[in-house]
C-alpha cells in the first residue's frame, strides 16, 4: 500500500520560511518523480514543483521560482520543499505526489498524501 505523509506546515509571517517533508512508503521511491502541488480554498489544485528520480533535475511553477527549492533523499524515501520569502498568496494545503512522467498536470500523478496546511499572514 502506497502512503505519502506530509509534515512541516504551519503559520508563518510574510517573508518567513518553512520546510515541508513528505515520507513515502509502499513502492520503490527512487523509481518515481516526486512532486508538490497546492490547493487554496475555492481554487483548483495547482502544480508547485517536481524533482526527477534519474538526475535530480527540478522544475518549478513560475509563481514559486527563486523562492522554493525541492529536494529528495532516496536513502530516507523523503522529498522536501524549502519555502522562503513566503507570501500570503502561498497559503494553501500542500500535497506531495508521485509520477513516472515529467509533467505539471495533476492527472499524471497517482498517489497523493493528505496534505499539510501552510498559512502565511500579512
Amino acid at each position: 500500500q502506497v502512503q505519502l505523509v506530509e509534515s512541516g506546515g504551519g503559520l508563518v509571517q510574510a517573508g518567513g520560511s518553512l520546510r515541508l517533508s513528505c515520507a513515502a512508503t509502499g513502492r520503490t521511491f527512487s523509481s518515481y518523480i516526486m512532486g508538490w502541488f497546492r490547493q487554496a480554498p475555492g481554487k483548483e489544485r495547482e502544480f508547485v514543483a517536481r524533482i526527477s528520480n534519474a538526475d535530480g533535475s527540478t522544475y518549478y511553477a513560475d509563481s514559486v521560482k527563486g523562492r522554493f527549492t525541492i529536494s529528495r533523499d532516496n536513502a530516507k524515501n523523503t522529498v522536501y520543499l524549502q519555502m522562503n520569502s513566503l507570501k500570503p498568496e502561498d497559503t494553501a494545503l500542500y500535497y506531495c505526489t508521485q509520477t513516472r512522467y515529467y509533467s505539471d498536470s495533476r492527472t499524471d500523478y497517482d498517489y497523493w498524501g493528505q496534505g499539510t496546511q501552510v498559512t502565511v499572514s500579512s
